[in-house]
């Protein structure tokens, strides 16, 4: 399991583009975005440095 903070997201747009550039890295992922929190949750086998720089070239900004 890896949990991301991403900033940036603002609505269900912005949730579902995050779980896609994350599906584009892991297709098997199971993905679940709190638009609230701005907290990602993943279950994969990618790490979260790949995961972050795809979700980074999305638009939007993984902080640690």
């Amino acid at each position: 399991m890896v949990e991301l903070n991403v900033k940036g997201m603002m609505c269900g747009g912005c949730a579902s583009s995050v779980e896609k550039a994350i599906k584009r890295v892991d297709a098997d992922a199971a993905v679940k975005v709190d638009l609230a929190s701005g907290k990602v949750s993943v279950e994969t086998k990618a790490d979260a440095k790949t995961l972050g720089d795809a979700i980074e070239a999305a638009g939007y900004e993984v902080a640690t």
